[in-house]
C-alpha cells in the first residue's frame, strides 16, 4: 500500500491522520442496520420470545423514515497510517451512531457537528470530528425502495387498525408496556401512532410525515470526518464547516476540494508545544495553539458549555463521582453535548487519569454494555420526549445518572463530598461570572423534571418557548434561519421594541435577544479587520477553559502537596519492582490519612483506594528509572514551585483552610499571547497534479474525491521526517510508562476483567500490531519482560467498542470473562480486608501497620457492598428497584413466608410453652441464625429510606454477625428463584465461581467487625442480661432487690430493677455501641442478702454480640469489702457453638474487669496465691501508662474505651493495686481482712487530726494544699450514697487522681505519713523512696492528656 508507506513517517506529527466520508452506498442500496437487528435479538432473548424471527432487522410497524439503515465508509484518505491503523467499523459507527437518517423537503435538515474518541490499547487516544449534513438522493432505486417500504408500512397499519376496538386497545397496551430497554433505544424511534380515522393510505402517509416519490424530495445524511491525534476541536469544526459551505455555495470554491483535504492531511503540522499555528481553510484562516511542556495539557472542549449544561454544583458532584470511580452515565439527545461533558470532566482530573471504560457516545443498539459490572463513563443518546422514569438501567446502586438536556443529576447514596466544596464552588463561580456565565444553571441533584419541561431554579429568568429554543440552539452552533426570523420580528415590531426598552429600564433583561443582537453585530463587523467574532469567541473560550482548569489543578496541588513523603520506594531497581509489584505496598495510606485535616478524611480515604490514584503512584515510582510521565512532570513542578513560595510552612502541618489559585491571570495571558501572535503559518492550499474534470462542482453534492492524489503524501517534507524519530521515542516511552497502571490490590481483578477480554465483543482491543520497540535493557529478566508485555496488553484504558463481531456466542463469552473478573475482585477485596484487620498477626507476616482505622475499615466495607451490588446486578433478567441484592432478598422472603403459611395450614401445631431451665443451668439461650429475621430487623429501621440503604445495612449486619457467607448461600440455595431472576450467563448461575465467592466471604468470619453497630447509632436495640452466681459458695438467688445499668461507647441504659428470684431480663434501648461496663448492685434486703456473682452476660439481640463481665466477688454488707455495687468491665465473648461453626473471633480480645484470681490473690484470707515480684509490678505500671498514652495518640474516633485501660485487667488501677499491696500487712488476728482503703482512711485521719494539721501548715504551702485536696477527695468518696466497697473506693480515687493530675502529688503524702510503718513491711515498694520517685515520674507523663471518666465510674461524685 503506497499510501500507507508514504504517509507513515509524517503521521505522528501531522495535524490530521485521516479524512473520512460516510454515507449511503448506492450500489448495495437500503440495508437494515445489523446492530439494530442484534439489539432486537437481545431483547427477544431477554423477554423469552422467539429470537429467530427478531433478528431480521425489518420492522414494518415503524415509519421507514425513522428506521435505522446501514451506513458505510464511502472513502477515507490516506489508506492507512502506520502509527494509527484505520478501524473502519469503529469510525463508521461513531461517525453515524444512528446509521443513515432520511428526510424529505418538509423536515428540518440543519447540519450537525459532533466529536468522538477512540482509545487504543496503549492508552493513547485518537479524536474524531464529524460534520453531518443532508444530501439529496439522486438514485431512483433508493427512492423506489423507500416508496415500497412506505406501502408495506401503510398496509401493516391498515391490517392492524381493521380489527375491533378491543383488539386494537390491547395491542396498544402491549406496546406501551414494552421492555425497559426499549425506552433506552434512542436509535429505534417509536412507531407512529395509528390513525384509523383516515381512509386514504396516501393521506395517512402524508399525515405521518410519509414519503411519496412523485411528490417529495428524499434526502439522506452524509458525514465528513477528520481524525486527529490531538483534540483540536474548534479548528477541526471550522475546517469541516468551510468544506460543507464550499459544497452548498452558489459558486465553486477557489480550488478543487482535493487541495484543501490534501493540505490538512499532509501540509499542516501539529503546532509545537507552547506555539500557535495558522493554516487556511476554504474561505478563512484557522488558528490553533498547543500548551507548553510545563502547562496543563491541551483541552479544546468548551468547559463553559459543560458548566452551563449541568450547573456548577451539579458538575462538581459528577466530578466527585468520577474521582471515586463510580459508574457514570451521561444522557442527552445531542452527541456533542455527551462528548463535551465527558471530555470536560476527564480533563479536570489532572494530574490523574480515568482508568476504566470510557465511551462518551454509546449507540442505543449496544445497551447491553451497561450491564458491565465495572466502573464506566458512558454517554447514551436519549430519545426526544423520553421520560427518565421509564428509563430502567441494569444497575443503579452505584450509578451517577446525568440528564444533560434537563440539567439534573441523580447521585449514588452515601458518597463523600469534595473537601472545601463550598469555597471551591465559590471560586469557580467567580471565574464563570468574570466571563459572563451564570453559575446557577442546573437543577438540584435527585430532582426529576416533568417530561418535556426544563426545571427552573430560583433567580432564573423567565423565558418564552421561542427564546428557550434560541438558547439551546445558541449552545449548539450558529443561528438558523428560523431564529433570525424571530430576531427580525422583534426588531421590526415597534411595540415589542418599546416593551424591550421598558424591561431594560426596570432591570430585567431578555438575555437571549441581546445575545442574538450581539451575534448579528459580530457577523457584520467580521470583515472590518481585527479578530473575527469566531476568533474572539475562541479566545474567550480558551481563556475561560484554562482558568477553570487551573482552579481544579490548584485544589489537587494543595491536597497532595506532600504526597511524595508517603510513597514507599522499596525496590532497588526496575526489574525487582516489576517482579514483586503485586506484593508491594507503594503508598503509606494510614500515615498519609493521619497527616490530613479531619474534614478531608471521608473523601481522601475513598480516593486513595481508586485505580487512578494507584496508577499515579506507580508512575511516580517508575520515574526514578524512566523519564517522568508528562502529567506527573507538570504536577511535580507545580508542587516544587508552591514549596518555594511557602517556605515558612512546616511540611507536616496540614491545614483545612482553603487556598485560592494564584496563577489565573498568567495562565490566561499565555493563551492570549499565543493566539494573538501567531508563531507559525502552514503552507497554503494549492493546485495539485491531478486529472482535470473529475470531481466536477455540483451545488449541494459532495464530490467523489481523487483517491490517487489524496492517498500519497509529499516525499520531501522536512518537518515531518525531522520530528518522526523524536515522536517514535516519545511514543515508546509512553507505552513503557503507561503499561504499569495497576494497583497491587486490584491487579488481579483488572487482569480478569479486562486483559481476558481480548476475545470479547465489545471491549476488544485493536488487532493492529504494536509499533516496534527498542531493545530491552540488559538487566531485565524474562519474568520482567513477560510482566511488562502482560501489562502493556492490559493498557490504561479500555478502548471504544469494536464492532467486528457481535454474535450472541461472543457476547456470552464476554460475560464469562466478567464472571472471572468479579471473582478475582472478590478475592482481592476479602484478602485486603483480612490483612488490614488481623492486628499483630498481619505485622508478623510483613503486611505493614497493625491497626486499621475506622475510616479505612468503613471505606473497605463500602467497597464490598458495591461489589456485591455489581455481582447481583450482573445478568439480571428484569430489574426491580435500584438494589438488585435487596430485590432478590425480598423475592426470597415472600417465598419463604408463603411456604411457612402453607405448612401452618397443613399441619397446625399447638404452642407448647417452653419449659424454664432449672436454676442450676442458667445461661444465655442461643441465638437462632435467621436470614428472614435479619431482614425484618432492617425493614423495621425507619432511619433507612431506600432499597440500596437497606441492602447495605443488611450486608453490614451479616458481616458483624459473621453470617454473610451463610446467608448468601441460603439465599442462592433456591435455584428456581435464581433461574427466574437471572440470565444463564449471570455470575450467580455459574456454580463453581459462586462456591469460590462464598468461600472468600466465609474467610471474613475470622475477624471482628462492628460495622453495623458503629454506623446505625440511633436505632433501638433489644438487649438481654443474665446474672450468673457462683453456686458452690452462695445461694443462686438473693432475697434483696438487684439492679443493673449497662453502659457502652454511645451511652448507658440507666438503672433497671430486676425482679426478685429472676436472673435474666431484657430491655430495649437506643444503640449503646460497643459495651464497656455494667454496674451491678442490690439493696441488701432480706435474710439471704449476700451474693457471690461469677459474671454478668449481656447480648445485643440484633447483632448477636455477647459480652461477658467477670466479677468473682461478693455483694453484701459484712463480707469481702462490704460492697453492694460493683462496676464490671466487659469482654466480647464467643460461645462454644460459634467456635465450632467457624464464627469464632481470632483477633485479640478486649480487656475486661480484673479476674477473680487477682482479687483473691490480693485479698485472700490466708494470703496464699500468686504474688508478683517488685520488677513485675513496676513493669505492669509502665505497660498500663504506655497503653493510655497510645490511646491518646490514635485519632479521636478510633480510640475506643478509656475505662478499659483505667479499670480493666492490666489497667492502671490493677497495677497500682499491686504496688500498694506489695509488703502490705493485710491479715490480722481473728482473720479480719484489712484493705488498702483502710490505710488511705487512716492516713486521712492522721492528716486531719488537729495537732498534725498544725505541723503541716508550717510546711511549704503547695504541700499543705495537696494534703487538703487528698483529704477532700477521700471524704467525698466516703460520703457518696453508693455502696461501692473498699476496693471500689480505691479504684475511684485512682481514676479521679489520674483525671485531675493529682496522683504524683498524693504519693509523697502517703510515704511521709507515719501510718505506713504500722501497715507496711520494710521491704514494701511504697517505703522505697527511689521506687516511689520513679513511679511519680511515670505518672507525670499522663499530665498532658485530657483523661475523661465514664459516667458509670463517677456517678454521685461531684469534684
Amino acid at each position: 500500500m503506497s499510501g500507507g508507506s508514504a504517509g507513515s513517517g509524517a503521521a505522528p506529527c501531522r495535524f490530521a491522520h485521516y479524512f473520512v466520508i460516510c454515507g449511503i452506498d448506492t450500489e448495495t442500496g437500503l440495508e437494515p442496520d445489523q446492530l439494530a437487528a442484534l439489539y432486537q435479538w437481545l431483547e427477544a432473548d431477554r423477554q423469552g420470545k422467539d429470537s429467530a424471527t427478531a433478528a431480521t432487522g425489518e420492522n414494518f410497524e415503524q415509519s421507514p423514515l425513522k428506521r435505522t439503515f446501514k451506513s458505510k465508509v464511502l472513502a477515507h484518505y490516506p489508506e492507512n497510517v502506520e502509527w494509527n491503523p484505520f478501524d473502519q467499523d469503529a469510525v463508521n459507527m461513531l461517525c453515524m451512531p444512528k446509521g443513515l437518517s432520511f428526510r424529505t423537503q418538509t423536515d428540518q435538515r440543519d447540519p450537525q457537528f459532533h466529536s468522538f474518541i477512540i482509545t487504543k490499547e496503549d492508552g493513547s487516544r485518537t479524536y474524531g470530528f464529524v460534520h453531518t449534513f443532508y444530501e439529496e438522493v439522486t438514485s431512483s432505486q433508493i427512492c423506489s425502495a423507500m416508496q415500497t417500504l412506505y406501502q408495506m408500512h401503510n398496509a401493516e397499519h391498515a391490517s392492524a387498525n381493521h380489527p375491533t376496538t378491543s383488539s386494537s386497545s390491547s395491542s396498544s397496551s402491549s406496546s406501551s408496556s414494552s421492555s425497559s430497554m426499549d425506552s433506552l433505544a434512542g436509535s429505534l424511534d417509536e412507531a407512529d401512532s395509528p390513525n384509523s380515522s383516515s381512509s386514504s393510505s396516501s393521506l395517512l402517509a402524508y399525515k405521518a410525515g410519509g414519503y411519496d416519490s412523485s411528490r417529495d424530495t428524499l434526502y439522506v445524511s452524509k458525514a465528513l470526518c477528520l481524525i486527529t491525534p490531538m483534540p483540536f476541536m474548534h479548528a477541526s469544526r471550522r475546517l469541516l464547516s468551510q468544506l460543507h459551505r464550499a459544497v452548498t455555495a452558489a459558486t465553486a470554491p477557489p480550488l478543487p476540494l482535493e487541495s484543501y483535504v490534501y493540505n490538512i492531511l499532509y501540509e499542516v503540522p501539529l503546532p509545537a508545544p507552547g506555539r500557535s499555528l495558522k493554516f487556511h481553510g476554504v474561505y478563512e484562516p484557522i488558528v490553533c495553539q498547543r500548551p507548553g511542556l510545563g502547562e496543563l495539557p491541551l483541552a479544546d472542549f468548551s468547559l463553559a458549555e459543560a458548566f452551563s449544561l449541568l450547573g456548577l454544583e451539579n458538575l462538581i458532584q459528577v466530578f466527585t463521582c468520577t474521582l471515586l470511580e463510580m459508574q457514570i452515565l451521561l444522557y442527552s439527545q445531542d452527541y456533542q453535548r455527551l462528548m463535551t461533558v465527558a471530555e470536560g470532566i476527564t480533563t479536570l482530573l489532572f494530574p490523574f487519569q480515568w482508568q476504566h471504560v470510557y465511551v462518551p457516545i454509546l449507540p442505543a443498539s449496544l445497551l447491553h454494555f451497561l450491564d458491565a459490572p465495572v466502573p464506566y463513563l458512558m454517554g447514551l443518546q436519549s430519545k426526544e420526549g423520553t421520560d427518565r422514569s421509564k428509563l430502567e438501567l441494569p444497575q443503579e446502586a452505584n450509578l451517577c445518572f446525568v440528564d444533560i438536556d434537563n440539567h439534573y443529576i441523580e447521585l449514588p447514596e452515601d458518597f463523600p463530598h469534595l473537601p472545601n466544596k463550598t469555597e471551591f464552588i465559590q471560586e469557580l463561580g467567580e471565574v464563570l461570572l468574570r466571563f459572563g456565565i451564570s453559575p446557577n444553571t442546573g437543577a438540584p441533584p435527585r430532582t426529576r423534571a416533568c417530561p418535556g419541561s426544563t426545571p427552573s431554579t430560583p433567580g432564573r429568568e423567565h423565558k418564552t418557548v421561542a427564546l428557550r429554543q434560541l438558547e439551546d440552539d445558541g449552545r449548539n452552533g450558529n443561528l438558523a434561519g428560523e431564529e433570525l426570523a424571530v430576531l427580525e420580528l422583534l426588531q421590526e415590531n415597534a411595540t415589542l421594541e418599546r416593551l424591550h426598552e421598558l424591561t431594560k429600564r426596570t432591570g430585567v433583561t431578555v438575555a437571549h435577544v441581546e445575545t442574538l443582537r450581539g451575534k448579528v453585530k459580530a457577523q457584520s463587523a467580521e470583515c472590518q479587520g481585527g479578530l473575527t467574532a469566531a476568533e474572539e469567541d475562541e479566545l474567550k473560550n480558551a481563556k475561560l477553559n484554562i482558568q477553570l482548569r487551573e482552579v481544579f489543578a490548584s485544589r489537587f496541588t494543595t491536597m497532595f502537596a506532600d504526597y511524595e513523603a508517603f510513597v514507599i520506594q522499596s525496590a532497588p531497581d526496575l526489574e525487582s519492582w516489576l517482579t514483586n509489584r503485586e506484593q508491594m505496598h507503594n503508598f503509606d495510606k494510614a500515615s498519609f490519612l493521619s497527616d490530613q485535616p479531619e474534614p478531608y478524611l471521608p473523601f481522601l480515604s475513598h480516593f486513595i483506594e481508586t485505580q487512578m490514584f494507584a496508577t499515579f503512584i506507580d508512575n511516580k515510582i517508575m520515574s526514578q528509572w524512566e523519564e517522568k510521565e508528562p502529567l506527573l512532570r507538570v504536577f511535580d513542578a507545580r508542587i516544587d514551585k508552591a514549596r518555594l513560595y511557602n517556605v515558612q510552612r512546616a511540611p507536616s502541618l496540614r491545614s483545612s483552610i482553603y487556598q485560592r489559585c494564584s496563577i489565573l491571570k498568567e495562565s490566561a495571558q499565555a493563551i492570549e499571547q499565543r493566539l494573538m501572535k501567531i508563531d507559525h503559518t502552514a503552507i497554503h492550499p494549492h493546485l495539485l497534479d491531478m486529472k482535470i474534470g473529475q470531481g466536477k462542482y455540483e451545488q449541494g453534492f459532495f464530490p467523489k474525491l481523487q483517491a490517487d492524489v489524496l492517498n500519497t503524501g509529499p516525499i520531501n517534507n522536512k518537518w515531518s521526517h525531522r520530528s518522526a524519530r523524536a515522536q517514535r521515542t516519545k511514543d515508546h516511552h509512553r507505552q513503557q510508562t503507561e503499561h504499569l497502571s495497576l494497583d497491587s490490590d486490584l491487579k488481579e481483578q483488572v487482569e480478569g476483567c479486562l486483559i481476558l477480554q481480548n476475545s470479547m465483543a465489545f471491549w476488544e482491543w485493536d488487532n493492529a500490531s504494536p509499533p516496534p520497540n527498542k531493545p530491552p535493557k540488559k538487566s531485565a529478566s524474562a519474568s520482567c519482560l513477560k510482566y511488562m508485555q502482560e501489562a502493556r496488553s492490559l493498557g490504561k484504558n479500555l478502548r471504544q467498542p469494536k464492532l467486528s463481531d457481535l454474535s450472541p456466542a461472543v457476547i456470552a463469552q464476554t460475560n464469562w470473562k466478567f464472571v472471572e473478573g468479579l471473582l478475582k475482585e472478590c478475592r482481592m477485596k476479602t484478602k485486603r480486608m483480612l490483612v488490614e484487620k488481623m492486628g499483630w498477626e498481619a505485622v508478623e507476616l510483613g503486611h505493614g501497620e497493625a491497626n486499621i482505622t475506622g475510616l479505612e475499615e468503613n471505606t473497605l466495607i463500602a467497597s464490598l457492598c458495591d461489589l456485591l451490588e455489581r455481582i447481583w446486578s450482573h445478568g439480571l433478567q428484569v430489574k426491580q428497584g435500584k438494589s438488585a441484592l435487596w430485590s432478590h432478598l425480598l423475592h426470597y422472603q415472600s417465598r419463604e413466608e408463603r411456604l411457612l403459611e402453607q405448612q401452618q395450614v397443613e399441619s397446625p401445631v399447638s404452642h407448647v410453652p417452653e419449659r424454664r431451665k432449672s436454676d442450676c443451668s442458667i445461661a444465655l439461650p442461643s441465638v437462632r441464625v435467621s436470614l428472614i429475621q435479619d431482614m425484618r430487623h432492617i425493614q423495621s429501621m425507619s432511619e433507612i429510606k431506600t432499597d440500596v440503604g437497606r441492602a447495605r445495612a443488611w450486608i453490614r449486619l451479616s458481616l458483624e454477625k459473621k453470617v454473610l457467607s451463610q446467608h448468601l448461600k441460603q439465599l442462592l440455595s433456591q435455584q428456581a428463584l435464581t433461574k427466574n431472576l437471572y440470565k444463564r450467563y449471570a455470575f450467580l448461575r455459574c456454580e463453581e465461581e459462586k462456591e469460590q465467592f462464598l468461600f472468600h466471604l466465609l474467610s471474613l468470619n475470622t475477624v471482628d467487625y462492628f460495622c453495623f453497630t458503629s454506623v446505625f447509632t440511633t436505632i433501638m436495640i433489644p438487649y438481654r442480661v443474665v446474672i450468673i452466681p457462683i453456686k458452690k459458695l452462695t445461694n443462686a438467688m438473693t432475697t434483696s432487690n438487684p439492679w443493673v445499668c449497662v453502659s457502652g461507647e454511645l451511652g448507658d441504659s440507666g438503672i433497671m430493677q430486676i425482679p426478685k428470684n429472676v436472673l435474666e431480663t431484657t430491655f430495649d434501648c437506643q444503640n449503646l455501641g460497643k459495651l464497656t461496663t455494667v454496674q451491678l448492685g442490690h439493696d441488701n434486703a432480706g435474710l439471704l442478702a449476700k451474693w457471690l456473682v461469677d459474671c454478668v452476660m449481656v447480648r445485643n439481640e440484633i447483632t448477636g454480640h455477647t459480652y461477658r463481665f467477670p466479677c468473682g466477688r461478693w455483694l453484701g454488707k459484712g463480707i469481702d469489702d462490704g460492697s453492694l455495687e460493683r462496676v464490671l468491665i466487659g469482654e466480647l465473648w464467643m460461645s462454644s457453638g460459634e467456635e465450632d461453626s467457624g464464627r469464632c473471633c481470632r483477633t485479640p480480645p478486649l480487656q475486661h474487669s480484673p479476674s477473680q484470681t487477682r482479687r483473691i490473690s490480693i485479698t485472700s484470707l490466708s494470703g496464699r496465691g500468686y504474688k508478683p515480684t517488685s520488677a513485675q509490678i513496676q513493669e505492669a505500671i509502665g505497660e498500663a501508662v504506655n497503653n493510655i498514652i497510645k490511646h491518646f495518640h490514635k485519632p479521636e474516633k478510633e480510640r475506643g474505651s478509656l475505662t478499659v485501660l483505667l479499670c480493666g485487667e492490666s489497667s492502671l488501677v490493677a497495677a497500682l493495686e499491686q504496688f500498694f499491696h506489695h509488703g502490705f500487712k493485710s491479715s490480722r488476728l481473728f482473720q479480719k481482712t484489712v484493705f488498702v482503703w483502710d490505710f488511705v482512711e487512716k492516713a486521712v485521719v492522721y492528716m486531719e487530726s488537729a495537732d498534725q494539721m498544725g505541723d503541716l501548715q508550717e510546711t511549704a504551702e503547695p504541700l499543705g494544699m495537696t494534703c487538703q485536696s487528698f483529704c477532700h477527695y477521700v471524704n467525698a468518696i466516703n460520703s457518696t450514697p453508693r455502696n461501692i466497697g473498699k476496693d471500689g473506693k480505691f479504684q475511684l480515687l485512682v481514676c479521679l487522681g489520674a483525671r485531675d493530675r493529682l496522683l504524683p502529688q498524693w504519693l509523697p503524702l502517703l510515704v511521709e505519713c507515719p501510718v505506713i510503718q504500722q501497715m507496711y513491711e520494710d521491704i514494701a515498694l511504697l517505703r522505697d523512696r527511689t521506687t516511689v520517685n520513679a513511679l511519680i515520674g511515670v505518672l507525670e507523663t499522663l499530665h498532658e492528656f485530657p483523661i475523661t471518666l465514664e459516667a458509670s465510674l463517677i456517678k454521685c461524685i461531684d469534684l
